[in-house]
């Protein structure tokens, strides 16, 4: 073999020697296994499909409707509570306020005699003075306490809120009318405080 030979067989023969190793190492390596998960291992949750209309339960429709019943009893007795308690907060509001009214009645009522003799003392003139300011101040306060006072010559009979104490006969009148008043009477709203007591007069 000449050194020319040498030198072209050289790489050639070189690169037959690593590709042999190559193949030979392949040959030897096996094949990779595939990888086992360990037992127990987590899986990925897969959606579960919806149950259709035919595998439900048989027994839901039935606890459903139960549940409609109680939520529908539950939801009358709320509203039977809620009524009551608006009918015991009107209750108690009325008797609160008739309460009042009864207390402040008994005041006034307490207060009428005072009242008469200011209306005596204002029929004869004598309604003057410093005595004349302090009656206009207590009719102002028993007035915006609700005290009306009622009965005027001429006003119709009316045996609810009139105590005839004489009667007599009239041409001029066409029905039972008070000719005379000798006290007035009051009511505090719907309620009457005292009567007026006047004459009547009947048609002839």
């Amino acid at each position: 073999m000449t050194a020319r030979d040498d030198e072209n067989d050289g790489p050639a023969a070189e690169r037959e020697v690593i590709q042999g190793e190559i193949e030979e190492t392949a040959e030897e390596t096996p094949a990779e296994e595939p990888v086992q998960k360990p037992v127990g291992a987590h899986r990925a949750p897969e959606e579960e499909p919806a149950p259709a209309a035919d595998e439900v339960k048989p027994g839901f429709g039935a606890e459903l409707e139960a549940l409609r019943g109680e939520l529908d009893e539950r939801t009358h007795d709320l509203q039977r509570v809620t009524a009551e308690y608006a009918n015991y907060r009107k209750r108690v509001d009325r008797d609160r306020g008739a309460a009042a009214e009864q207390t402040t009645g008994k005041v006034l009522t307490d207060l009428l005699p005072v009242l008469d003799d200011i209306d005596r003392a204002r029929e004869h003139g004598d309604l003057v003075g410093p005595f004349a300011s302090v009656a206009e101040q207590l009719t102002a306060v028993t007035g915006k306490l609700g005290l009306v006072a009622f009965g005027e010559k001429g006003d119709p009979f009316d045996p609810n809120r009139h105590e005839a104490v004489a009667h007599q006969t009239s041409a001029d009148v066409s029905e039972p009318t008070c000719v005379e008043v000798m006290r007035r009477g009051y009511s505090l709203g719907e309620r009457l405080l005292r009567p007026a007591m006047v004459a009547v007069a009947d048609p002839e």
